[in-house]
């Protein structure tokens, strides 16, 4: 079993607070985020791009493992996410999360990719985390 950790840190209320991240490798140490990160355009993060990021990196690393045990041995993916926030019934909820993936894989059938793919969507472990609809375009490349 593994467990990671990140932390959180909000200073004041609401609009004019201002918030920190921090990530247990140290990747982001006390990072700026708030409701002008989130909504605006201030310098920052936000919780929809990091769970973006979380989700686009998992589903990529399922997809190459996945792909290397069908004894697939070289090929390039990249895979972008775009997570959605709506406001409704006075709460906002994360209503999906939309992943794009431009791969190249030497040897494979465009009808076997498809199958890894959608295999690899539905078992990331971030992908069970999340309670959204999530879809996935993919492209494959020669």
């Amino acid at each position: 079993m593994t467990t990671r950790s990140g932390s959180a840190k909000y200073e004041g209320l609401g609009k004019s607070g201002k918030g920190h991240v921090s990530t247990q490798s140290g990747v982001l140490s006390d990072s700026p985020y708030g409701f002008n990160t989130r909504f605006e355009s201030e310098p920052g993060t936000n919780p929809e791009e990091l769970i973006a990021a979380a989700h686009a990196s998992c589903f990529t690393m399922a997809l190459s493992f996945a792909l290397a045990e069908a004894g697939f041995s070289a090929g390039t993916l990249e895979t972008s996410a775009k997570v959605t926030l709506v406001q409704a019934d006075g709460g906002f909820t994360i209503t999906r999360s939309d992943l794009d993936l431009t791969a190249t894989i030497d040897g494979i059938s465009a009808d076997q990719f498809e199958e890894i793919a959608a295999g690899a969507k539905a078992n990331c472990p971030v992908s069970k985390l999340l309670n959204a609809e999530i879809t996935l375009t993919h492209r494959l490349n020669g």
